[in-house]
């Protein structure tokens, strides 16, 4: 009975120690992404160049960002029930307004103190977030994904909680890019070193390239944006139906309404 209870104690010992490790890991792991948070260098944006591409939610007192607050809200919470962080952003065709949702519900989120979340321009062939937010200059983000650049040369930093994956330049052959194991390694790295609480991907539009399909593995769920009186109901049952097969659908988001007060 002894030697039981002294093996029962050294095994009480050992998870000890092991939760102790665990807990120092997990504290190491915080302050290195603080200090990689701090790092980035700032994302200064014009507020007239918002006010133009319609990016309402960087103006707190802007009433018409209470659309993107209640969405920012019930994403939060279904991530949060599903232990989820990354959400795809995408349309059946261009111009429905997938980069004009995922800009507003990015600094929708931003205002969430308690929440950090990435913006990733991953719309390689038409990057559009660069050019709504007014920003210039940075390489392409491709080259982050092949493993060459770092995060500090592709990611801007917006207030202590939003950073944004910028894509400097397009590039032709994406979906070889997109798939590949070099990128699912450089966003699984991405993840561990800045540990945030909500990735939004601003991908390309489904029915004109294969990239979101090669993307799919890499995100947890997707939000499909149709425009009104531009996307037909074939082409959103089409993409819904192929992506609630292949991932887990948030919603489909209808953009370019048009209503009269009273109806």
């Amino acid at each position: 009975m002894e030697s039981i209870s002294t093996s029962l104690q050294g095994i009480v010992q050992v998870r000890a120690i092991d939760r102790a490790s665990e807990q120092t890991i997990h504290a190491c792991s915080r302050i290195e992404s603080e200090v990689l948070w701090d790092s980035l260098p700032p994302l200064r944006v014009d507020s007239a160049i918002l006010a133009q591409n319609r990016v309402v939610t960087a103006n707190r007192s802007n009433p018409t960002r209470t659309p993107f607050d209640m969405l920012r809200t019930k994403i939060l919470q279904t991530l949060r029930q599903n232990n989820w962080t990354s959400v795809a952003i995408t349309s059946p065709t261009p111009a429905c307004g997938k980069t004009f949702l995922a800009l507003n519900l990015a600094f929708s989120l931003a205002d969430q103190k308690d929440c950090r979340t990435l913006l990733v321009d991953v719309d390689l062939r038409r990057p559009q977030i660069g050019e709504r937010l007014g920003v210039t200059g940075l390489p392409p983000f491709e080259s982050f994904l092949n493993g060459q650049r770092e995060i500090s040369e592709v990611f801007l930093r917006y207030d202590s909680n939003l950073a944004v994956g910028v894509n400097g330049q397009p590039v032709q052959f994406s979906a070889e890019t997109l798939q590949s194991p070099e990128t699912t390694r450089v966003l699984r790295e991405l993840r561990q070193k800045m540990s945030p609480d909500v990735i939004l991907f601003d991908m390309s539009s489904m029915l004109s390239t294969d990239d979101v399909i090669a993307f799919l593995p890499n995100v947890d769920c997707v939000i499909l944006v149709a425009a009104a009186e531009q996307t037909t109901l074939s082409e959103v049952d089409s993409c819904e139906q192929y992506l609630s097969e292949k991932s887990n659908v948030l919603g489909v988001v209808l953009n370019n309404c048009r209503y009269h007060r009273g109806y």
